[in-house]
């Protein structure tokens, strides 16, 4: 018997020891009695000579360690760091089909055990002609049995006689579920294998990256090259000497649409020596999540590309983690733990003493700042692949536009896509707004359509007559005639995707348009449409920032963005540099062929800082002047924000119960540490809840936290009110 150490996946911070026949591997799923219940926990330490009073574990979950002791590492510090439980740190390390006890898929298979002569086959055809095709259907080898009844329209009837007579034997064989083995899959491959010639700053950056791998320490290189510099390449690169040398890859990516694309170019690499990746995102089904965790932890796979969640991946001997586009907003989780992807990341890379690369063509101000703080190696390329030149980009003002112009697209830009169309070139148009018109406006009575439970107005979606909510999903038929006054002149006022569309079909009937959107693409049909467009077979691509970055289509030799004031309206210190690297994004997917590459940008403020830097692609001027901005105000990078906010459905307690908070912290917070607020939040309701904020500026996150935890712990709130805290946020509505 031995003495095995367990850590409790119920939110319990101490671990707990049980007796078993065996030692156990560190990362164990095992169910354990817990007072008088029944629990998960993971097995953190064994040991032998267990004494006979403790309880013993009642069941081992798998054969195989679902977590890694580093990964366990993370989740004690994010506890700490994120000021959340450490069961919903566990919930998100360790997904829910793993916990839930997930279960292999099976095939049966077919094959021959007994060659019939040539007579005795005959007698077979003449007595049982079904039975005799399907033994000669296995003469070439075995198969699967599903195929035989589904394909061939052989009974199983018939099957299971050919077995009782001792002519087939049926196996069981598991079938792990590749959710890229598809058409859509293959085509996006990259055709050929041999890797690209690299330009001197692409060697240059690889020799410093390779540098830092055969040391074998801890080293963050930030990647920033503009859009099309090649640094996929690099990744690719740094991957390949990594599997040489025996190590294991983690690849983030911000967006769903972007793995097809990086799944096919690393796989392409990847067979050539024999080994493979797995895939990691939120559209993977239960059974295809539960193969990759198993193909990760049992050391089948080195390789995973995914979104956010793929760095809890349960790898034993992580070398390099890249984060590509590690500026974007989406590696923030919105929900408890409210981790950034990014930062977890770096600090894996710190445990297993790997290489990190955070790879942008417009990197996050924090990420720049770390590069003087926090000793980051800056890695740049400031050339396109082949010297290939920047798109040209044009400026309309939209004020001026509607004088001459009512339509939605500028005459510009429309003269644009017709001279694409005609050259049998593609048009990529991005609006980062959903649906056909954004608010509907009655002139008589001033009524705005609202949803019930958010402080948002409706949108209308034409597709299915209903007008929405983009936070809660209420919907609704779109009214005829104001609701409140009954005035039949209500109007629809805005514009989304599907308004863009509309108009651009009819402008080119001819023309191929798709939308992208998530009211438009499902789990698969997101890869379809984007392998359909770098086919040729899709004109004009319609979207939001599903299609905003990290996407290389060949044949794209003009974007536009048909709003770009969207990002810069938002009540955030980070608009600025929001839109500045959102429209950065958006052009890079021009030119990136052989063609040159234009953009057209639609704005009503064609001078704001922002779009003027991004239209001469001065990231530099653009940095300097927002670093100079943040200085002033003391914002991040250079203090941390730590945002406070409480919720409940009684508008009156929240607001108490913050105003008393703040009055109790501020009698018992150190100066240094700043305090604002409380404040209704930029979204006051959402799904019924009100809600007020607090924000904290302090230099240090884990000393302030700890203070403010402590006086936490002896505040006496309102049950009603929920409080939660959200260190380093990046959406502050």
């Amino acid at each position: 018997m031995s003495i095995v150490t367990v850590q409790p996946l119920t939110g319990l911070d101490r671990r707990l020891s049980y007796t078993f026949e065996r030692a156990l591997p560190f990362g164990t799923l095992v169910k354990v009695p817990l007072r008088n219940r029944e629990c998960l926990g993971i097995v953190v330490e064994t040991a032998p000579d267990a004494p006979s009073r403790l309880k013993s574990v009642n069941a081992v979950v798998y054969d195989w360690p679902v977590v890694t002791p580093d990964t366990l590492s993370m989740a004690y510090w994010m506890q700490r760091y994120y000021a959340c439980s450490l069961d919903s740190v566990f919930e998100t390390i360790i997904p829910a089909v793993v916990r839930q006890e997930g279960r292999f898929r099976y095939e049966k298979v077919l094959s021959i055990t007994k060659v019939l002569t040539e007579a005795e086959l005959e007698v077979l055809q003449r007595r049982a002609p079904r039975q005799a095709e399907a033994y000669q259907a296995l003469l070439g080898g075995p198969l699967v049995k599903s195929a035989l009844v589904h394909e061939r329209g052989i009974g199983e009837g018939i099957l299971r006689a050919l077995v009782e007579k001792g002519l087939f034997l049926e196996t069981e064989r598991s079938v792990d579920r590749n959710p890229y083995v598809d058409e859509a899959a293959n085509s996006e491959r990259v055709a050929a294998h041999t890797p690209l010639r690299l330009m001197h700053e692409q060697e240059t950056a690889l020799d410093s990256i390779f540098s830092s791998l055969d040391a074998g320490v801890y080293r963050t290189h930030l990647l920033h090259g503009v859009t099309g510099s090649g640094k996929t390449e690099i990744y690719l690169r740094a991957i390949h000497r990594v599997l040489e040398m025996g190590g294991d890859v983690v690849f983030l990516v911000p967006e769903v649409a972007l793995t097809p694309q990086t799944v096919g170019r690393l796989q392409s690499r990847l067979e050539l020596h024999g080994l493979s990746s797995v895939v990691w995102h939120s559209s993977l089904s239960n059974g295809e999540r539960f193969d990759a965790w198993h193909a990760l932890a049992t050391g089948k796979s080195s390789v995973v590309v995914g979104a956010r969640s793929a760095i809890f991946a349960p790898l034993k001997n992580i070398k390099l983690v890249i984060v590509d586009e590690e500026h974007e907003p989406a590696y923030k989780q919105s929900e408890n733990p409210r981790y950034h992807g990014r930062d977890i990341a770096v600090y894996r890379a710190y445990l297993n003493k790997a290489v990190c690369i955070l790879g942008s063509a417009t990197p996050s101000l924090e990420s720049l700042y770390n590069v003087k703080h926090k000793d980051y190696c800056l890695n740049r390329l400031t050339k396109r692949v082949d010297d290939r030149q920047m798109p040209l980009i044009h400026i309309v003002d939209m004020k001026m536009e509607r004088l001459k112009n009512a339509a939605l697209l500028s005459r510009t830009l429309a003269s644009k896509l017709f001279d694409r169309f005609e050259r049998k070139e593609q048009s990529i148009l991005f609006i980062n707004r959903r649906g056909y018109s954004t608010s509907l406006l009655c002139p008589d009575c001033g009524f705005v359509a609202t949803c019930p439970c958010c402080s948002v107005a409706l949108t209308f979606h034409r597709q299915d007559d209903l007008q929405k909510c983009h936070i809660c999903g209420f919907s609704e038929r779109a009214p005829q005639c104001c609701p409140q006054c009954a005035s039949d002149k209500i109007r629809w006022r805005g514009f989304g995707t599907q308004k863009v569309e509309d108009v651009v079909q009819k402008m080119l009937p001819k023309a191929r348009v798709v939308r992208v959107d998530t009211d438009s693409t499902q789990k698969d049909a997101l890869r379809k449409t984007l392998a359909d467009f770098r086919a040729g077979k899709i004109d004009i691509l319609i979207g939001t920032q599903m299609i905003a970055k990290g996407l290389d289509f060949p044949n794209v030799t003009l974007v536009g963005l048909v709003d770009a004031d969207i990002s810069l309206k938002m009540p955030d210190f980070r608009a600025a540099e929001r839109t500045f690297q959102l429209i950065v994004q958006v052009a890079g997917r021009s030119g990136r062929g052989d063609k040159a590459g234009e953009v057209v940008i639609q704005t009503c403020t064609p001078y704001s800082d922002p779009i003027q830097f991004a239209k001469r692609s001065d990231f530099d001027g653009f940095l300097e002047q927002e670093l100079e901005q943040r200085k002033e105000f003391h914002y991040p990078p250079f203090r941390h924000l730590i945002r406070h906010l409480f919720r409940g459905h009684n508008q009156e307690k929240v607001t108490f119960v913050a105003e008393q908070w703040v009055r109790t912290l501020e009698a018992s917070l150190p100066e240094k540490i700043e305090i604002r607020g409380p404040a209704p939040a930029p979204l006051e309701k959402i799904k019924d809840f009100y809600r007020v904020h607090v924000w904290y500026f302090t230099p240090n996150v884990s000393q302030t936290l700890q203070k403010i935890l402590a006086i936490r712990s002896k505040f006496t709130s309102d049950p009603d009110v929920i409080d939660v805290f959200d260190v380093d946020p990046v959406d502050l509505s």
